[in-house]
């Protein structure tokens, strides 16, 4: 019993002593070297306690006095290998780069209240729904302005004016007016041409309709100043000639509302008073009328109008009325589109008929997104205004023969679409049944001072085939080229030639926006050959042929600020001397400039 006592003291009292100084005692990190030198210490074998240091700081900070605590000792053989001594490395502070704000302000804290809930079910469909419309951002208020101002002028006396003014931004009411102003003078005696407009404007937007008009008048003044300026006529006083017009519109639509099986309709009426230094006057007035019911993929409308009037002269006074109704069907689906109709005609007056012609149109999707086929057959009575031909024609004498044309049928076919992005087209080809086609002719005697044109009209059905091409390419948002091509071969019943219509017209142009300042912008008009004819005799006559020709015409717009602008116009830039009609040449190369203001 003594000895298991004498062993259990032991036993404690090795625990007591020696077990705190293992627990002291640091393990050594292990370094990595490319040697490692071993310091041999003395093996002390003794019975006698031994006093060994360890090798863990056992160091007491007490204050600024260090007090070293004893290491416990120990009566056990060791053996300690160093081998380097501990050097404790301590990290750099992480520096935090950022500047503190000084500012003195408090945090927004709402307050939460749970009273009033949001009561909406949540959505959790995945699929593929509709893009909400993105709203177009607001511009600037500095850079708008309500009205607008420009004035300049130029060689060959030229003057030119515009001015408009507007309401301003009104997402409901819109109403304001505009006056313009050109007059220039030829090298040629009396070559002088101006005209003037004046117009007010309105439109007002409700909740289901929209209702729009205007009030226009137009004043346009020349000379006849047409001679064979190889052969001058002795005694020609240019007579002076002109126009004056007075033209009224209101419209009433109802708006588009994207809705199921919807009803649209529009109605439109115009009118305008004519009148020319010769007394000659016409009055007109055309009133038309759109209805259209959607149901389903089908839409069926009628279009129908009434168009009365009636042109005065010395020596006639003629009455001309047209009443046309358009009933159709339209198909739509999404490569295709048909419509399917018929136009009845029915003219009255001083000369009355009735005829019924097709209207039909289809449009096919060949390349799904590209390109579109598409045809077309039509007809109709096209009425022959005395205003409408003075508008090409400002030469014209008195007592204009007035009569209308008959187009039998119009076919058309081609393609149309966008070749690249950017790049819009539409090509057709085109044939036509005219009877009564209007032709300008002159009725020239020199030696009784007559220098104009009179209207005929070939005496039985012609033939016009031919094709049209159109082109836009928009290459980007400073640079947009458009141009148009027209051919015509004309086939007559009773005239040897289509007298002063060209077989090829071409028309194109550009708008270039090299920074915010300057824009520049281009046209150019080429024409083919025409021929005209003068009699020689009773029945023999002589043709004239107008040569083709080119016309090329610029400007330059450059911002000065936000409101002013300064810009320079040439017009005839080749120079070319040519005739748009027989002894009717057009001004030479001509150019102005001037300011134009926004306020």
């Amino acid at each position: 019993m003594k000895l298991k006592y004498i062993f259990t003291v032991l036993l404690f009292g090795l625990l007591f002593f020696v077990f705190p100084g293992f627990a002291q005692q640091k393990p050594a990190q292990k370094k990595t070297t490319t040697s490692t030198k071993k310091i041999p210490v003395k093996t002390v074998t003794s019975t006698k306690k031994s006093t060994v240091k360890t090798v863990s700081d056992t160091t007491k900070k007490t204050g600024n006095k260090t007090a070293k605590q004893p290491a416990p000792q120990q009566s056990l053989n060791e053996e300690i290998v160093v081998t380097s001594a501990y050097k404790p490395v301590l990290a750099d502070a992480v520096k935090i780069r950022r500047n503190p704000n000084l500012d003195d302000r408090q945090d927004f804290k709402p307050s939460f209240s749970y009273t009033n809930l949001l009561d909406k079910r949540l959505d959790n469909n995945t699929g593929i729904r509709p893009l909400d419309a993105m709203q177009i951002p607001k511009t600037a208020n500095d850079t708008l302005y309500n009205n607008y101002a420009k004035a300049g002028i130029g060689n060959l006396n030229t003057t030119f004016g515009e001015l408009y003014l507007n309401n301003g931004r009104d997402q409901a009411l819109q109403y304001g007016g505009f006056a313009k102003h050109f007059s220039q003078q030829g090298n040629l005696p009396k070559q002088k041409a101006s005209r003037q407009e004046l117009g007010v404007f309105g439109k007002s937007v409700g909740e289901n309709n929209s209702v729009s008009g205007h009030i226009n008048y137009t004043r346009r003044n020349n000379y006849f100043y047409g001679f064979d300026q190889d052969n001058p006529p002795t005694n020609l006083i240019p007579g002076k000639q002109h126009f004056n017009t007075i033209e009224g519109e209101a419209e009433i639509a109802k708006n588009y509302k994207d809705v199921e099986n919807d009803f649209v309709y529009a109605a439109k009426i115009n009118g305008y008073i004519f009148n020319n230094a010769y007394k000659a006057k016409e009055n007109n007035i055309l009133i038309s009328v759109s209805l259209n019911q959607t149901i389903k993929q089908f839409y069926a409308g009628l279009n129908a109008s009434l168009d009365a009037g009636s042109t005065k002269d010395s020596l006639y006074n003629v009455s001309n009325n047209i009443l046309r109704a358009n009933p159709y069907l339209k198909l739509q689906g999404e490569n295709y589109k048909i419509d399917a109709g018929v136009n009845l005609v029915s003219e009255f007056g001083s000369k009355s008929s009735l005829r019924l012609f097709p209207a039909a149109k289809i449009e096919f999707q060949v390349i799904p997104k590209y390109v579109r086929i598409f045809g077309e057959l039509r007809g109709d009575i096209d009425k022959t205004l005395l205003r409408n031909l003075t508008e090409s024609n400002p030469f014209l004498d008195q007592n204009i023969d007035i009569r209308n044309s008959i187009n039998r049928l119009t076919i058309s076919a081609g393609l149309k679409g966008t070749i690249a992005p950017g790049l819009g087209f539409k090509a057709a080809f085109i044939r036509q049944s005219i009877t009564g086609l209007p032709l300008f002719v002159n009725n020239f005697n020199f030696s009784r001072g007559q220098n104009k044109f009179i209207v005929i009209y070939d005496g039985g059905k012609s033939t016009v085939t031919g094709f049209n091409g159109d082109l836009d390419f928009k290459a980007s948002e400073t640079l947009d080229i458009f141009g148009k091509l027209e051919y015509r071969k004309y086939s007559l019943a009773t005239e040897a030639e289509a007298w002063n219509l060209p077989t090829t017209k071409f028309t194109a142009g550009t708008n270039i926006h090299l920074n915010k300042k300057i824009n520049i912008n281009g046209s150019l008009l080429i024409r083919g050959e025409t021929n005209d004819r003068i009699f020689t005799s009773a029945t023999a006559f002589q043709v004239f042929s107008l040569p083709a020709f080119a016309d090329l015409s610029g400007g330059v717009d450059y911002k000065v600020s936000k409101r002013i602008s300064v810009f320079v116009q040439a017009n005839n830039l080749l120079s070319n001397k040519y005739q748009t009609y027989l002894y009717y040449p057009a001004n030479g190369f001509n150019i102005f400039g001037g300011l134009s203001v926004g306020f």
